[in-house]
C-alpha cells in the first residue's frame, strides 16, 4: 500500500472544497492582518489567490474552489456598478448636470430596488427621470452602460489573467511547490459568471509570460442538460470555448452532473450540490455523517491510502486468491485510515488557525479556538484508491482491458469489488 503524504501523518488533513463567497463576506484574516470585503472583481481574484495559499498552508493537499463563476460573479456585479456610477459622474460633468451620481442611484435602489446590472438596462428609464431630459437622458445611459460594460469586461479578463500567474508562482506549505489549486466553474447563467468563464478560459489559451501553458489552476468545466450541454442551452457557447482551449492547453478537464452517482445529489438552483472535483483525485459529496449536509462547499478529504493491484496480482497464483488479497489490504488499508483520523481528530482548532479559524471547514465557525476538530472533520473522507489496473490484468490474463473482452470484464468486476 501507499499512505499518501506520509510525512504529514501527525500534522494535519489533505484537502477542501473552499466557499469564497462565504469567506469573502464581511473580510477575512490570513493570521497576520485582517482584509476587508472586496469591492472589485481584480480584488476578487487576488483574494482567491490568498485564500487558497492560506489554506494550503493549513493542509498538504489540495485546494478547490468548487463553485469559482458564482463567487466571481459577485465581483464582477460590484465592479460594473462602480464603473457605471464613475462613468456617470463623468457624464453630469461633461453635460453640466447638478446632480451627484452617487445619491441619484441610492435614490434610485432605494425607491425602485434596481442598480446598475450587466447588459441591463431596467436602471435607464429612471436615469432619464432623475435628469428630466428624455433624450439627453438617453444619450448619456448609453454612454454610461457602454463605458461602464467595456471597463468591466476589460477588468474581468485582467483579473483572471493575474490569477492564472499568481497560482503559478505563489509558494505553498511544502517550500518547493506552488499551492495545488483547483476551480470548477461552467453553471452560472449570469451575464456576470458568464463574462468570468469566458475570461479565465481566455487566461488559459493566453498561457503564462512566455506563452507557457499553465499547470495551475487546474480547470473543471461542469457540464448539465438545460445548462451548456445542447445547442439551445444558454452556456452552450461556454462549452464550445471550453472544449477548445482543452484541446490547446490540457485545460480544462469536464465533469458530468448528470451521471447518475451524481445526479442524485444535484438541487436545482443550488450551485453547492453540484458535484465539483480537484485535481488531487478528490470528489467529497455524500455525508454519511450528516445527509442534510451533502454538499461540497466547506468539505474533502481527510486522508488518502492506494492499493498497488500489481504486487497483490504478481503474489497470487489464481483470480481466487487475488480477490481474497485484495479484501485483506482493504481490511488493513480501513484499519490504517481510521487509525490516521484518531490522532487526526485529537487536534485543535488552534492548529488550523485559516481553515478553521475562519470557518472555511464546515460548521467550524460553531468551534471555539481550543476545542478538538473531531466533530467537524466527520463531515469529510477517508479514501481508499488503486494503481495499475491495466498491468494487474496483464498479470492475471496476459491481456490488459483494452486487448480483451474478458480482461474488461475482469477490470470491472475488480473495480466494483
Amino acid at each position: 500500500i501507499h499512505i499518501h503524504d506520509l510525512d504529514f501523518l501527525t500534522l494535519t488533513l489533505t484537502c477542501c472544497q473552499i466557499d469564497l463567497t462565504k469567506l469573502f463576506t464581511g473580510g477575512f484574516q490570513t493570521g497576520h492582518g485582517s482584509l476587508r470585503e472586496p469591492q472589485d472583481i481584480k480584488t476578487y481574484a487576488a483574494l482567491a489567490c490568498i485564500a487558497i495559499q492560506s489554506n494550503q498552508n493549513d493542509q498538504h493537499g489540495g485546494q478547490s474552489v468548487a463553485k469559482f463563476d458564482y463567487d466571481m460573479a459577485v465581483g464582477v456585479a460590484k465592479t460594473y456598478v462602480r464603473h457605471y456610477r464613475n462613468n456617470l459622474v463623468k457624464a453630469f460633468d461633461i453635460f453640466g448636470i447638478e446632480l451627484d451620481a452617487k445619491d441619484v442611484l441610492l435614490t434610485i435602489e432605494s425607491k425602485h430596488g434596481i442598480k446598475p446590472k450587466l447588459k441591463n438596462d431596467a436602471i435607464t428609464p429612471f436615469i432619464i427621470e432623475q435628469i428630466g431630459d428624455q433624450a439627453l437622458g438617453q444619450k448619456i445611459a448609453k454612454f454610461v452602460e457602454k463605458e461602464a460594460f467595456k471597463e468591466t469586461v476589460r477588468d474581468t479578463h485582467q483579473a483572471m489573467e493575474s490569477l492564472v500567474h499568481n497560482l503559478n508562482t505563489m509558494h505553498s506549505r511544502a517550500g518547493a511547490q506552488v499551492p495545488f489549486s483547483s476551480i470548477n466553474y461552467g453553471t452560472d447563467t449570469s451575464h456576470e459568471g458568464r463574462l468570468v468563464v469566458e475570461a479565465i478560459l481566455d487566461a488559459t489559451v493566453a498561457g503564462l509570460g512566455s506563452g507557457e501553458t499553465p499547470i495551475f489552476p487546474i480547470q473543471i468545466f461542469k457540464v448539465k442538460a438545460g445548462i451548456n450541454l445542447n445547442p439551445e442551452d444558454p452556456n452552450y457557447d461556454l462549452f464550445k470555448k471550453a472544449m477548445e482551449t482543452s484541446a490547446r492547453r490540457l485545460f480544462p478537464n469536464f465533469s458530468f452532473l448528470d451521471a447518475p452517482f451524481n445526479k442524485m445529489y444535484y438541487k436545482e438552483g443550488n450551485p453547492d450540490t453540484e458535484i465539483a472535483y480537484m485535481g488531487c483525485r478528490t470528489r467529497v459529496m455524500a455525508n454519511i455523517h450528516d445527509p442534510e449536509k451533502e454538499i461540497v462547499t466547506g468539505r474533502g478529504n481527510l486522508s488518502f491510502t492506494s492499493i498497488n493491484l500489481p504486487r497483490l496480482a504478481l503474489q497470487s497464483k489464481s483470480e481466487q486468491q487475488f480477490f481474497k488479497q485484495l479484501d485483506d489490504t482493504i481490511e488493513l488499508v480501513t484499519e490504517q485510515l481510521l487509525e490516521r483520523f484518531d490522532i487526526q481528530k485529537k487536534l485543535y482548532v488552534y492548529n488550523f488557525p485559516f481553515l478553521m479559524g475562519q470557518g472555511v471547514w464546515i460548521d467550524s465557525n460553531k468551534l471555539d479556538r481550543n476545542d478538538t476538530i473531531e466533530s467537524v472533520i466527520k463531515h469529510g473522507s477517508l479514501a481508499i484508491g488503486f494503481i495499475g489496473l491495466a498491468e494487474t490484468l496483464k498479470v492475471l490474463t496476459g491481456k490488459h482491458h483494452g486487448e480483451d473482452e474478458a480482461s474488461q470484464k475482469l477490470g470491472l468486476h475488480i473495480i466494483g469489488h
